[in-house]
């Protein structure tokens, strides 16, 4: 469950990016979303049913992969799950989720595009993505992990602030923020 819960942002995003063309712009647009309502919905079951007084130090880990392996230095992919790993990820995916849905009106006439240019996945999978580095980041069993979160954050926040590319206040703005 903690599995799908921290990757189904991330299919959203590559479905949604790099398939849009096979599935059209608006179903896009609703597996992205329907991906991270998947993850809200884990998110609160995970939370309802975590039972910290189970496990011997108040937290447990789910092994993902080996990440890095050079040496003497392992590192693995884990998701780290505790109390507040458990509230971190249900106000992530509950309100990413409410974006995404808020998105749908908010991006329907847009006036920085022309017709018929496609835009809007483009925009869903960068949020989708946003979210994915968000649950990598709050979900990181050591620092090496942290770190690739916390950098998948930028680079998200880069592609957003810069999303509107032909404004030369969003291309500074995105500048700025890298």
């Amino acid at each position: 469950m903690e599995t799908i819960l921290l990757f189904a942002p991330l299919v959203g995003a590559l479905l949604c990016g790099f398939g849009w063309r096979i599935f059209g712009e608006t179903v896009a647009m609703w597996i992205a979303t329907s991906f991270l309502f998947l993850s809200a919905a884990l998110s609160w079951v995970l939370f309802l049913t975590l039972d910290p007084a189970a496990h011997e130090a108040g937290h447990y880990t789910v092994p993902v992969l080996r990440f890095i392996e050079s040496g003497t230095l392992s590192t693995d992919w884990a998701i780290r799950v505790d109390r507040l790993t458990a509230i971190m990820l249900i106000v992530i995916t509950t309100v990413s989720s409410l974006v995404h849905l808020y998105s749908f009106g908010y991006m329907a006439h847009d006036p920085q595009w022309k017709d018929g240019e496609s835009y809007k996945p483009r925009f869903f999978a960068y949020l989708s993505f946003f979210t994915f580095a968000m649950l990598m980041l709050v979900t990181a069993d050591n620092l090496v992990q942290m770190f690739f979160g916390w950098e998948g954050v930028g680079v998200a926040s880069y592609l957003l602030i810069g999303f509107y590319y032909r404004k030369p206040t969003a291309n500074a703005a995105a500048m700025k923020a890298f």
